[in-house]
């Protein structure tokens, strides 16, 4: 259980995280370069893969300890990605405040790739918003998601979009 100032620290962390610093690491272009991205993937397999970005968690979820992947879990639902026609849905979730990446699978998906392959996603993210790369990092995860997705759900044909392209900013 967390101490009293972690608990501080965590909130304040997220308090204090500004949706002007939000737009900085994505501004209107990488969404738009993002959205573009998403969609010619989609085109090649049957996944549905959507991007939220989070400046921060709510004051009280960030100083109750939700976990990055707790959050990730409740969009997932929050957002209908697991509602998608062959169970395809794909949620990559970006924590800014704290500079995490979590990705939940429907279970269609999961089926077919394991938590260490995400994990690794996750890691080109993190890795690259350490430099300050937000554009990049991003737009080369979604790549490796639409390279695994073409593997294992490749396209069968022309299909309907479910999930909207473009990123969510919260």
């Amino acid at each position: 259980m967390a101490s009293f100032g972690q608990k501080m620290g965590r909130a304040w962390r997220h308090w204090r995280s500004s949706a002007r610093e939000a737009k900085q690491a994505f501004p209107d272009e990488t969404l738009d370069a993002i959205a573009e991205a998403i969609d010619l993937g989609e085109r090649t397999h049957r996944g549905e893969v959507r991007l939220i970005v989070e400046k921060s968690l709510p004051l009280e979820a960030a100083w109750e300890g939700v976990t990055n992947r707790q959050r990730a879990l409740g969009l997932f639902a929050d957002y209908g990605v697991w509602d998608t026609e062959d169970n395809c849905g794909v949620l990559i979730y970006v924590n800014l405040a704290e500079h995490k990446v979590d990705i939940v699978a429907d279970r269609g998906i999961d089926r077919k790739i394991d938590a260490a392959t995400w994990q690794a996603v996750c890691r080109t993210m993190t890795d690259g918003f350490r430099q300050g790369r937000f554009h990049d990092a991003t737009l080369a995860a979604v790549g490796q998601v639409n390279d695994l997705l073409r593997q294992h759900f490749p396209s069968s044909g022309e299909r309907a979009n479910e999930l909207p392209d473009r990123p969510l900013m919260l």
